[in-house]
């Protein structure tokens, strides 16, 4: 028999890959007389940051620039999308200004901040960004997907550096900054080249990977054979989570479309992360097959990216943020049980095939399309095992009151729920005897100096075990009571939060309150009940920033709630 040859699909999809004309840059007479726009994200208002503008500022008027004109503005960019982004860009451009400086490109805002700049240059405005690690790489990374090229500016600053430390990262970089915003021509491309390490060759326009033609599917029970090779070059590629995967053939997209009824170019998720690439059902059929999906899991994926294309997600920023949380998908409901989607002992571990293989597809849809690779263009500091995968359901068996599902619609709809949140931390409780003294334990665990609700108040989800649910149901408590009670008692004080960990995002209405609480109301509180017998309960806590929990139920393409797995038969 000769060989059956089948072809690799890419991973990665279609990038759109633009190259943007850069905006005609002024002399350098022309800079000195006239006005110069300088926008501050709100970074550099924290630490010693300011200095970087402040050390420009006196640099231009050195050269003779005329500091009457300079026009600055500080908006936060966190929360908005491209188009809004791109709005915000032309209100800056009716200052006219000459030349535009853009600051600070360090962490979460560095990516949205690469959008404004690029759209700052798209409306004729001359720009130089400001970047430091480990924000300068997901620049980089925007820049080249979004823009083709862009001036990127990065100074070695981190948050203990003095004045005088950040000012002399500004002398080090002042001819590069002055240059960006004088030069044109062959000039100007040399400044703004961005020499990045990855995707050099663009994915191919016909949805295949530029790697050999094929190959013989016998081969692949081969040692050191054809399958070693694809992984090598999955890897050399950065189109892989780091494990290994099921190559992505034709004939395997086929058989994954067979519980898929969407048309596969259906858009889930709008334009986002570095690549600013949407997210579509063919991306997802493709990480599914990677990851080691079942055809059945296609439905719960679609749903999962529905919800995280809520506004309420701020799934753009999330996907690069340096937060090491996932994006946990808890899938509540009798399809959950029909996938063996498991709620059950040990189910945020090991062991559970549909758990492993839908969590793992989820984030392997955002490093291979969006481009997240750690360490080249995601601001994971440490990142987690969240990261992997982040996945379980609830169990009817052992629900003790109602479950997400009910709450927002019935017992006989499935949803999912998608919150971007750290990986469990464990409660353990053996000795109490009571469900009064139990939750007291497990109200102390919601919340550390260190973790991000401490200073922006979001979703948290307690997830007790049979014997606590049962124990705290035995005392009377409903989830109603539970919530209001973690509401009311999970805080700090104040004093201990201020100066400290981030930047806070919190009601406008707390700006004096004492104490601080670390949810906004009980809704905030969810309760689950998962896993085996046993004193080990846990608490999930989120990323929250402008980033709630999403529900989304499993919907045929017509909009009718699945009764079934097999209502999405084709």
């Amino acid at each position: 028999m000769g060989k059956q040859l089948h072809s690799i699909l890419d991973p990665r999809g279609a990038q759109e890959r633009p190259l943007i004309p850069l905006a005609k840059r002024p002399s350098l007479e022309e800079l000195k007389s006239g006005k110069i726009l300088f926008y501050n994200n709100t970074k550099l208002g924290f630490c010693n940051y300011y200095t970087v503008f402040d050390r420009i500022k006196e640099r231009l008027r050195e050269i003779g620039c005329d500091d009457s004109k300079w026009v600055e503005y500080t908006e936060t960019v966190r929360g908005k999308n491209a188009e809004q982004l791109g709005e915000y860009a032309r209100m800056l451009a009716e200052e006219k200004p000459v030349a535009a400086i853009v600051a600070l490109g360090d962490m979460g805002t560095s990516s949205s901040t690469t959008v404004l700049t690029i759209a700052l240059e798209r409306q004729g405005v001359p720009a130089v960004y400001m970047t430091a690690p480990p924000g300068t790489a997901i620049t980089e990374g925007v820049g080249v997907y979004r823009a083709g090229e862009l001036c990127l500016c990065s100074v070695d600053i981190y948050q203990a550096s003095t004045v005088e430390e950040v000012a002399e990262q500004v002398d080090r970089k002042w001819n590069y900054i002055l240059e960006s915003l004088t030069s044109n021509g062959e000039r100007l491309k040399e400044l703004a080249h961005i020499d990045f390490k990855m995707d050099k060759i663009p994915p191919a326009k016909d949805g295949l990977l530029p790697y050999l033609p094929g190959f013989d599917e016998e081969e692949l029970l081969e040692p050191g054979s054809y399958l070693e090779a694809v992984m090598d070059y999955f890897e050399k590629e950065h189109i892989s989570d780091g494990l290994p995967f099921v190559p992505p053939t034709k004939r395997r997209y086929q058989t994954m479309m067979e519980y898929c009824p969407w048309d596969e170019n259906t858009k889930l998720v709008d334009p986002s992360g570095p690549s600013g690439k949407e997210i579509t059902v063919r991306d997802i059929a493709i990480a599914a097959i990677m990851a080691g999906c079942k055809p059945t899991a296609m439905p719960v994926l679609v749903a999962a990216f529905k919800a995280l294309n809520s506004p309420l997600y701020n799934f753009n920023q999330s996907v690069t943020t340096s937060h090491p949380g996932g994006n946990l998908c808890i899938v509540s409901g009798p399809i959950a049980q029909e996938l063996g989607i498991s709620g059950k002992q040990g189910c945020q571990g090991p062991g559970w095939p549909a758990n492993a293989t839908i969590g793992r597809a989820i984030n392997l849809v955002l490093m291979n399309v969006l481009r997240t690779v750690p360490g080249i263009c995601d601001l994971d500091c440490i990142a987690s095992q969240a990261e992997f995968t982040y996945c379980f359901a609830e169990e009817p068996s052992l629900a003790q009151w109602n479950m997400i599902n009910e709450d927002h619609y019935d017992t006989q709809t499935t949803t999912v729920y998608l919150l971007k949140a750290e990986p469990l931390h464990d409660i353990i409780d053996f000795l109490s005897l009571n469900g009064h003294d139990l939750l007291d334990t497990i109200t102390a665990c919601c919340t550390t100096l260190g973790s991000n609700n401490a200073y922006m108040p979001g979703p948290l989800i307690v997830c007790l075990t049979p014997d606590h649910a049962m124990m705290l149901k035995k005392d009377g408590y409903t989830k109603k009571m539970i919530q209001e009670h973690i509401h009311q008692y999970v805080y700090h004080q104040t004093p201990m939060v201020k100066g400290r960990g981030l930047v806070p995002v919190r009601p406008k209405e707390w700006e004096n309150r004492h104490p601080l609480p670390v949810t906004r109301s009980p809704k905030d509180v969810e309760v689950v009940t998962i896993g085996g017998r046993g004193g080990h309960s846990g608490v999930i806590l989120p990323w929250a920033l402008h980033s709630e929990g999403c529900v989304e139920a499993l919907r045929t393409p017509d909009g009718r709630i699945a009764k079934s797995i097999m209502d999405f038969k084709c």
